[in-house]
C-alpha cells in the first residue's frame, strides 16, 4: 500500500469494522467492547456521518492514553426502580455504555411500558442514532441525549459554556427502516470543524467563534461552534446538563469551570428512554397511521432547492448506507495516513 495516498479510498464496511476492532484490542480493550465500539463507528460511516465514524479512532486513542477513557471499566448499577436505572459507566467508551443502557431500557419498557436509563460518567457516545435505531427496530419509541463538558458557545457569551449536546429520537418505520432524528444542539459539530480545518474549507457565517470569541469563517481559527437557533440550541444543551448530569451528581459545566485538578477531563452523561408502543396501542394501528403520515408529507410540493423528493428523518442515511454497502466507505487521504500510522505502531494490518 502507498504510504502517501492521493485521495479518498473506498473500503468495505466489513473491512473497516474489523480494522477498528483490531486497533481497539491492540490498545487493551476487550474483544467484546472493541466490537461494540467498532460497530458504532461503522454505523456512522455507512450512513455518511463521517465525523463520527472511523475518524474518531485517533481521539479515542488519545482518551485511552490519558486514562480519561477506561479500557477495562466496571459498569454497575447505582440505583434501580421499576422504570429507572442509574448506570455507572466507570469512564468506559460511550458506545459500550449506551449499548448496555439501551438493552436495560428496553427490558424495563417490556415490564412497565417505559424504561429510562441514566448513564453516569461515560465518554464520547458516538452517534446516538445507532442506539435509538436499535430500540426502534425492537418495536419501541426512543429518546436519547447526552451532556458533555463545555465546547460550544452559550448564546450571548464569547466563550464556550455548554456542549454541542446531541440527541436522537426514533420510532419504528415502514419496511424495517426506523424514522430517526439524530442531531446536535450546535450548528456544526467539533468533528465537522476538524474536517473543514483538515481540508481548509471555509465555514458558513455564524457557525463558529475563534479562541478570542470573535466570529470567524476561517477553518484554521474556528474553535468554538455556535448553538443551533441561538438561545434554542444553547438552552437545549443546558437542559440536557441539568437533567442528565445533576441528578446523578456528576456535574460537567460547573466542574469544568472549577479549580479542581481534573476539571478539564473529557466526560459525558446520558439518558436513553424506551417506550413500548404495543402497550399504548395496537402495533398494526400505529404502523397504519405511520404510513398515512409519511404518505401525506411526501405528497407535499417539493422545494427544488433542497432536492427532488421529500425525505423523512433518517431516510437520507438509509439511502447512503445502501450506496456505501455496495461501493465502500470513502476514507480521505489524511485520515488514511493517520490510521496507517496507528496500525504500524500497534502492529495491526492497515486496509489502506
Amino acid at each position: 500500500m502507498s504510504s502517501s495516498p492521493k485521495g479518498p479510498t473506498r473500503v468495505s464496511a466489513q473491512t473497516l469494522n474489523a480494522f477498528s476492532q483490531a486497533l481497539f484490542v491492540a490498545k487493551g480493550v476487550s474483544s467484546e467492547h472493541a466490537q461494540t465500539m467498532a460497530n458504532a463507528l461503522t454505523w456512522a460511516d455507512l450512513r455518511g456521518v463521517d465525523t463520527h465514524g472511523i475518524s474518531r479512532i485517533p481521539m479515542y486513542f488519545r482518551l485511552l492514553d490519558s486514562k480519561e477513557m477506561n479500557a477495562t471499566p466496571n459498569l454497575h448499577v447505582l440505583k434501580e426502580t421499576l422504570a429507572l436505572t442509574v448506570l455507572e459507566a466507570d469512564r468506559c467508551a460511550g458506545p459500550v455504555a449506551m449499548h448496555e443502557a439501551s438493552d436495560m431500557a428496553m427490558k424495563k419498557a417490556k415490564l412497565t411500558g417505559m424504561g429510562l436509563v441514566m448513564v453516569r460518567n461515560t465518554t464520547h457516545t458516538a452517534s446516538l442514532g445507532i442506539y435509538s435505531e436499535k430500540v426502534a427496530q425492537s418495536g419501541m419509541a426512543c429518546i436519547a441525549l447526552a451532556a458533555s463538558r463545555p465546547n460550544m458557545g452559550y448564546y450571548g457569551a464569547k466563550a464556550a459554556g455548554v456542549s454541542t449536546a446531541p440527541f436522537s429520537m426514533a420510532v419504528p418505520g415502514p419496511k424495517g427502516q426506523a424514522i430517526i432524528l439524530d442531531m446536535a444542539s450546535g450548528i456544526v459539530s467539533l468533528g465537522k470543524l476538524a474536517q473543514l480545518k483538515a481540508n481548509n474549507e471555509a465555514l458558513e457565517p455564524g457557525w463558529a467563534l475563534d479562541a478570542q470569541g470573535n466570529e470567524t469563517i476561517d477553518p484554521q481559527k474556528a474553535s468554538i461552534p455556535l448553538p443551533l437557533g441561538g438561545p434554542k440550541g444553547s438552552g437545549l444543551s443546558l437542559m440536557f446538563e441539568l437533567m442528565a448530569s445533576l441528578p446523578v451528581l456528576n456535574p460537567l459545566i460547573g466542574h469544568f469551570f472549577s479549580d479542581k485538578e481534573d476539571a478539564q477531563r473529557h466526560c459525558q452523561n446520558a439518558w436513553i428512554i424506551a417506550i413500548d408502543i404495543a402497550q399504548v396501542c395496537p402495533e398494526a394501528s400505529f404502523y397504519n397511521e405511520m404510513e398515512n403520515t409519511i404518505k401525506a408529507l411526501k405528497a407535499l410540493p417539493v422545494e427544488q432547492r433542497v432536492g427532488t423528493e421529500i425525505l423523512m428523518p433518517g431516510e437520507r442515511g438509509y439511502k447512503e448506507r445502501h450506496l456505501r454497502e455496495q461501493q465502500g466507505v470513502p476514507i480521505p487521504a489524511k485520515m488514511q495516513a493517520t490510521l496507517t500510522e496507528l496500525a504500524l505502531k500497534y502492529k495491526v494490518a492497515s486496509p489502506f
